[in-house]
């Protein structure tokens, strides 16, 4: 599976544990910042470039609380970015928000709840059926 990861400066250090996380795992790991970005706005943008432009499934985005990233990369039609900082959020969000990029808070979140969380989100599909009619107006909405 690809997974494209990417962070700014303050959260890059936790970017590089789960990229040799998910390396491990054996995961096709696309890191949009091989250098911390200067802010969060500029990292979660190349993360939602990389996922909209070449379909990709899964993606990560770390900077020190998470919902910064979220947040710029929502800006963006057709994005689906939700900030997790606990396992079940992470799940739900996949399954039924369809979540194309979980945000991580190096500030909030540590190295091995990260790894549970990212697991937990790249083990999950999204469940489509009656949730698709809420993204479909998330998509209709300017």
């Amino acid at each position: 599976m690809d997974v494209v990861i990417g962070a700014d400066k303050n959260g890059f250090e936790l970017k590089e544990k789960v990229k040799a996380y998910l390396n491990a795992g054996g995961y096709n790991v696309i890191d949009v910042t091989e250098q911390p970005a200067e802010d969060f706005v500029e990292s979660s943008l190349a993360v939602t470039k990389q996922v909209l432009e070449n379909g990709v499934k899964k993606a990560i985005m770390f900077d020190e609380y998470g919902v910064g990233s979220a947040m710029a990369s929502n800006k963006v039609k057709g994005m689906v970015t939700a900030d997790v900082n606990e396992e079940r959020t992470a799940h739900m969000t996949a399954m039924h928000n369809g979540a194309k990029a979980i945000s991580l808070g190096s500030g909030i979140v540590g190295e091995k709840l990260a790894y549970s969380i990212v697991q937990q989100y790249l083990d999950t599909d999204y469940a489509g059926g009656r949730h698709q009619v809420r993204l479909d107006m998330l998509e209709k909405m300017i």
